[in-house]
């Protein structure tokens, strides 16, 4: 996540609906009597598995990128209210953050303020009112691709409101070009199509474009892979964008660029593995990659880290490593096949918080429905 822009969340849990007591204007009704219509996104987050930083330009563009990674249940909440007038509103749930603004004279200004949702506005040339409300299941910072997740979410419930049907990848192209063109913000590509093809897939990154491949993966292969997987939180928040420049800049000296060969060739490796149910392969792989990831930067790991991975390790953990960009976030575990409950327990005991989840084979969903108000 990136500093100064208050549309990224901390951790929220499930909110409320909209209260039935707001007064920023009048809600639109639908075709029955009372009935007020509103549209929901709910776009999933994503573990990097393998592969992620080649995503990231210059590299990707110079040499070819290949990221392996996985949505899971957590996801990125956004419900739209069709109102008369002219205003947005835009709330945050946990935060409070709540910003209104007329739409009506131009495109809004990018300062930091709601810029995600006013980025989306911008380019639909939104001229009638709406509020919108948006949540995430995980904290800002969570290395789980959080921002982009959130930017298609966002994408994908206005243009179901405006009735503009979009495929995957212009969903995922649209939410990349508005992130990192638009407003600047660093970072790869992979986040923006995960959140918006969902599953097990492959994504290639060159000068052409993106190829998501989904992975060939046997029902009772992702189910055993479910039960011998830990997801933790480090208790750590970091700023992306800082790790990411840093990435970069050791990539225009080389010093990184074998260590980014490296991992990508070993996404395609990891990825075979699983494919092939060899789960403690696809462990043991895992932990390489961890060793390729730490030489992109001297910012991707610390003392607490390392303290979590080690700890995870001797518990029973095949191998694992850091999702995201890295500094902190969420930490991914393959274990031994009844060494699990083990792992987990010892990384609890280390400060770490073990996240319940499970693998989603769906990308971001839209749609819609009445609200009866008595």
């Amino acid at each position: 996540m990136h500093k100064g822009v208050k549309d990224l969340l901390p951790h929220a849990g499930i909110c409320e609906h909209w209260s039935s007591n707001h007064k920023d204007g009048c809600e639109i009704t639908g075709t029955g009597w009372g009935m007020t219509e509103y549209i929901r996104s709910r776009a999933p987050l994503r573990i990097g598995i393998a592969g992620g930083g080649t995503d990231v330009d210059p590299y990707a563009s110079e040499k070819g990128g290949c990221v392996f990674n996985t949505t899971i249940n957590r996801y990125v909440n956004c419900v739209l209210t069709p109102m008369q007038g002219d205003e947005m509103v835009v709330e945050t749930c946990g935060s409070n953050s709540r910003y209104k603004t007329s739409i009506r004279n131009g495109p809004l200004k990018l300062d930091g303020n709601m810029d995600f949702t006013k980025a989306v506005s911008n380019y639909f040339e939104l001229d009638s009112g709406f509020r919108i409300k948006i949540q995430s299941d995980v904290p800002a910072g969570s290395g789980l691709g959080g921002s982009s997740t959130m930017m298609v979410a966002i994408v994908s419930v206005i243009s179901e409101w405006l009735e503009r049907r979009m495929s995957k990848e212009e969903v995922a192209r649209l939410s990349y070009h508005l992130e990192r063109e638009v407003l600047g913000l660093k970072g790869g590509k992979q986040d923006q199509y995960a959140a918006a093809y969902g599953g097990f897939n492959y994504l290639d990154f060159n000068n052409d474009g993106v190829r998501v491949v989904p992975a060939d993966i046997d029902e009772h292969v992702i189910d055993e892979l479910q039960c011998r997987s830990v997801l933790c939180y480090t208790k750590i928040s970091r700023d992306s964008a800082d790790i990411i420049e840093s990435q970069v800049e050791s990539f225009k000296t080389r010093a990184n660029e074998d260590a980014l060969d490296k991992s990508k060739i070993l996404a395609r490796e990891l990825g075979r593995a699983v494919e092939e149910g060899d789960i403690d392969l696809a462990g043991k792989l895992l932990c390489k990659s961890w060793e390729y990831k730490k030489q992109f930067s001297d910012r991707i790991t610390n003392k607490h880290i390392d303290r979590l991975y080690t700890t995870a390790m001797n518990a029973g953990a095949i191998g694992g490593k850091i999702s995201g960009a890295g500094g902190g976030g969420f930490m991914y575990f393959v274990c031994k096949y009844d060494k699990k409950p083990e792992v987990s327990a010892a990384l609890d005991r280390a400060g770490a918080e073990i996240t319940d989840f499970m693998f989603e084979p769906g990308g971001v969903k839209t749609w819609r429905f009445e609200r009866g108000d008595l």
